[in-house]
């Protein structure tokens, strides 16, 4: 299960429409995720690569030490990566030369280029106007079309198998590093393959989160949260649950346990498309007031896909409206003291014209 041609191809169809709109003769793009998301060729984290894609609706690709087998363009070319398996450190500049060569052969004089190592040089370097277009791509990358949603879905599938695991070994006395240790190969076995980024995103007992700390062991009465964030060829997870360690939490625990799913009820009853994010944080907060005397401490959540925060924000700093389509996160979290740690859950929704649909299947409760 990878990213589809087909749907790679379409996506670079509506990239058309940025160069129409833009009056652009291409647009380059050499962010991993930007080649990906438009060829299906997912690069290593230690390769460069770059994709361009005409106005006339051809595109072009290089991928490293040799040509890629499958990917969506129509001409795919390669360069050297490696001296004797030894990687090359100018990357960047040996494919953004290659970049400008084509962009040269076929007269171009105007360019959208993504922020990334490759397109840097090739802005050094190209004659014309060279214009960002990221905004449009985020924008472009909001509605998930459907070989990513089956990607982070397999995503999720490892989160879920993580969370189950976290139940069977989380007890008074273990610890952090052998918590984190566990999960990651429950999410390896369960993909089948490593991952494709960093394990993220919070491993720590007794406070907010964080990542697993040397020598701790978690303690009778704490939560343990477990924000889990594997990333599946490419695309990323997000939700959380909170576990108390001895399974006995306290009545304050249980309260705010309480508090935070009928937060997640809240927004599950009036998230739909057209609805502003700020709203949807505003309500949240309003309700944590009520009942707590305190407000979010953080973000209500955000998009996810081929990064671990996309847009929408589900934040008071932006004015995102949510889209059908969407994949977003939902997070409210209550914290302090008396909590011995806090309480965060968060579940995965894909955006649909009658709603949010929740896309993880793993228990909310603290025991």
């Amino acid at each position: 299960m990878t990213l589809s041609l087909e749907n790679s191809r379409e996506r670079q169809q509506r990239l058309l429409e940025v160069l129409s709109d833009r009056k652009l003769d291409a647009a380059v793009c050499g962010f991993p995720a930007h080649v990906y998301y438009f060829t299906a060729f997912l690069p290593h984290w230690t390769h460069q690569s770059a994709v361009v894609v005409f106005a006339d609706g051809s595109s072009w690709l290089t991928t490293p030490n040799e040509p890629a087998e499958r990917a969506a363009a129509d001409r795919i070319v390669s360069y050297e990566a490696s001296y004797l398996y030894t990687l090359r450190q100018e990357q960047p500049a040996i494919v953004a030369d290659q970049v400008l060569e084509v962009l040269k052969d076929k007269k171009t004089r105007r360019v959208g280029i993504d922020a990334s190592l490759v397109t840097s040089q090739v802005a050094l370097g190209f004659e014309g106007p060279a214009e960002p277009i990221d905004a449009n791509l985020w924008r472009m990358r909001r509605k998930k079309d459907p070989d990513e949603l089956e990607l982070m879905k397999g995503a999720i599938r490892c989160t879920q198998a993580m969370h189950r695991r976290a139940r069977e070994i989380v007890e008074p006395g273990v610890s952090e590093l052998h918590v984190f240790g566990e999960l990651h190969a429950t999410a390896v076995k369960t993909a089948g393959e490593p991952m494709t980024a960093l394990l993220g995103n919070d491993y720590a007992c007794g406070q907010l989160g964080g990542p697993p700390r040397k020598d701790h062991l978690a303690a009778a009465g704490e939560i343990y949260i477990l924000d889990l964030g594997p990333a599946y060829r490419g695309y990323f997870a997000d939700n959380t649950r909170a576990i108390a360690v001895n399974r006995r939490p306290t009545d304050a625990q249980i309260e705010a346990w309480q508090t935070v799913t009928a937060a997640l009820q809240l927004v599950e009853g009036i998230a739909r498309p057209g609805i502003k994010c700020r709203e949807l944080y505003e309500t949240v907060e309003a309700h944590f007031k009520e009942k707590r005397g305190t407000g979010l401490r953080h973000h209500l959540g955000h998009g996810v896909g081929l990064q671990p925060h996309e847009y929408p924000h589900l934040n008071p700093h932006w004015d995102d409206v949510l889209m059908e389509g969407e994949v977003v996160s939902v997070e409210p979290g209550l914290y302090g003291a008396g909590l011995a740690g806090g309480i965060r859950l968060e579940n995965q929704y894909l955006v649909t014209a009658d709603g949010i649909k929740n896309l993880v299947d793993a228990p909310l409760e603290l025991t």
